[in-house]
C-alpha cells in the first residue's frame, strides 16, 4: 500500500499498486502531453522566428540588391543624360545652321519666284494680246468668207436639195412598181407632168401616144405644135425607157437610138428625145440634158425631171425661128425660091444646137466648180475651227497658269509657298 497526499485538500489516502500504477500512468500521460504541447509550442515559435529571421535576411538581401540596382540605374541614367545632352546640343547646333541655310534659301527662292512670276505674267499678257488679235482676225476672215460664199453655198444647197428630192421621189416611185409596170409608169408620169401644164403653157400643142405602127415600129409619144395659121412650130418624137433594179440584163441608152431615129423620120418629126432611167449610175446622163446629135441628128437623152424643160427649150428656140418659117411659108405659097431661107433656118438650128451643147457643158462645169468651192469652203472652215480650238487651248493654259502648278512636284517649294500664304494672312 502506498500513501498519497492530495495536493488540493492535503489529505493522505492509500492506494494499492494497481491504482497507483493507474494514477502514475495518468500523471505520465498528462505530463507527456504537456511536454509535447510545450515542445510543439516551442517548435512553432522557433519556426516562426526562423521564418521571420529568413524574411528579415531576405528583405535585407533584397534591399541590398535593390540599392545596388538603384545605384547602377542612377549611374546609367546620369550617363545617358549626359550623352543625350551632348547629342541635343549637337542637334540644336545643326538645326540652327539648317534654319540659317533655309532662311537664306527662302530669300533666294522668293526672289527667283518673283522674277519667274513677272516673266510668266508678261508672257501671259503677250499671249492674251496675241490671242485677242488672232480672234479678231479670225472673226473678220470668217465674216468675209461667209459673205463671199454664202450666195454660192445657198445655190449649191438648193441644187443638192433638188437632186436629193428627185432621187428620193424616184426611189419611192420604183419601190411602188412591179417589173411589168416600170416602163408604162414612166410614160404615165411624163403624160401626167405634161397634162399639168397643158392648159396654161401648151394650149395649142398636140401630145398623144403614137399608135401608128405601119412602118414596123412606133414611138411612145408625139408632140406637135402649130401657130394660128397652121404652120408647124415644132414636132418631137418621144421614147420612154425604164427598167427595174431587179432586171438581170441591163440595157443601155445607145441601144435605142437607131430605132428612135427611124421612128422620128417615119413620123416626120423634127426632134427625137429619149426619156430614160437606164444607166442610173452614169455621170454623163445624170449631168442634165445630153445631146447625142453627133450620132443621130437632133436627138437628145434626158432624165424624167428634164422632160418639161427640154420641151420648153426646144419650143422657145422654135418660136424664135417662127418668123423665118412664116416667111418661108408665104414664099412657098407665092412660088418664090426659098433655098436661101431654108439655109438660114438650118444655120439657125445648127447654131442653136451648138449653143445648147455649149450651155449644157457650161452647166456641168458650173456644177463642178460649185462642188470644188464647197469643198474649199469646208477645208477653210475646218482650218478656222482648228485655229480657234488651238487659240482656245492656249488661252485656257494661260488662265490655268498658277504658282502652285509651277512648283508642282516640289514639296519644299510647296511648303514655302504655304508658309508665305499664312504670313500674308
Amino acid at each position: 500500500m502506498n500513501e498519497i497526499i492530495c495536493p488540493n485538500c492535503k489529505k493522505a489516502f492509500k492506494v494499492d499498486e494497481a491504482g497507483f500504477a493507474d494514477i502514475l500512468k495518468q500523471v505520465r500521460d498528462h505530463q507527456f502531453e504537456e511536454e509535447l504541447q510545450q515542445r510543439l509550442t516551442l517548435a512553432e515559435n522557433e519556426k516562426v522566428n526562423a521564418v521571420k529571421l529568413a524574411e528579415a535576411n531576405l528583405k535585407n538581401a533584397l534591399q541590398a540588391d535593390l540599392a545596388k540596382k538603384d545605384s547602377e540605374i542612377n549611374e546609367l541614367k546620369a550617363r545617358n543624360e549626359r550623352e543625350l545632352a551632348e547629342q541635343l546640343a549637337k542637334k540644336e547646333a545643326a538645326l540652327a545652321e539648317m534654319k540659317s541655310k533655309i532662311e537664306l534659301a527662302e530669300v533666294e527662292k522668293r526672289l527667283t519666284v518673283t522674277e519667274a512670276v513677272k516673266e510668266i505674267e508678261k508672257e501671259r499678257d503677250s499671249l492674251a494680246n496675241d490671242l485677242k488679235n488672232k480672234e479678231t482676225e479670225r472673226q473678220l476672215l470668217e465674216k468675209s468668207l461667209l459673205e463671199k460664199y454664202s450666195s454660192e453655198l445657198k445655190t449649191k444647197d438648193d441644187i443638192i436639195k433638188m437632186k436629193e428630192d428627185e432621187i428620193v421621189r424616184h426611189k419611192e416611185l420604183k419601190l411602188k412598181l412591179s417589173t411589168k409596170m416600170v416602163g408604162e409608169t414612166l410614160e404615165q408620169h411624163c403624160e401626167a407632168e405634161f397634162n399639168k401644164l397643158r392648159a396654161t403653157g401648151f394650149q395649142n400643142a398636140y401630145f398623144e401616144k403614137d399608135n401608128d405602127s405601119r412602118s414596123g415600129s412606133k414611138g411612145d409619144f408625139i408632140y406637135k405644135e402649130t401657130d394660128e395659121s397652121g404652120n408647124e412650130i415644132i414636132s418631137i418624137m418621144f421614147e420612154m425607157k425604164n427598167e427595174g433594179d431587179e432586171t438581170a440584163t441591163k440595157k443601155k441608152n445607145a441601144d435605142f437610138f437607131a430605132e428612135l431615129d427611124k421612128d422620128r423620120v417615119a413620123k416626120k418629126c423634127e426632134y427625137a428625145i429619149l426619156v430614160s432611167m437606164l444607166e442610173a449610175e452614169s455621170e454623163l446622163y445624170n449631168s442634165g440634158i445630153v445631146d447625142v446629135s453627133h450620132k443621130y441628128p437632133k436627138m437628145y437623152v434626158v432624165r424624167p425631171q428634164f422632160f418639161i424643160p427640154i420641151i420648153t427649150l426646144l419650143r422657145n428656140a422654135a418660136m424664135n425661128s417662127m418668123q423665118y418659117k412664116s416667111e418661108l411659108a408665104l414664099m412657098r405659097n407665092q412660088n418664090v425660091d426659098i433655098t436661101d431661107f431654108e439655109e438660114k433656118i438650118n444655120t439657125f438650128k445648127e447654131g442653136f444646137a451648138r449653143n445648147y451643147d455649149l450651155a449644157s457643158r457650161k452647166f456641168k462645169t458650173a456644177i463642178d466648180e460649185i462642188d470644188k468651192t464647197i469643198s474649199h469652203l469646208q477645208k477653210t472652215k475646218d482650218a478656222l475651227l482648228s485655229s480657234e480650238n488651238n487659240l482656245r487651248l492656249a488661252n485656257n493654259k494661260a488662265d490655268d497658269l498658277t504658282i502652285k502648278k509651277l512648283t508642282y512636284g516640289n514639296p519644299t517649294m510647296k511648303a514655302k509657298f504655304d508658309e508665305l500664304g499664312e504670313e500674308e494672312y
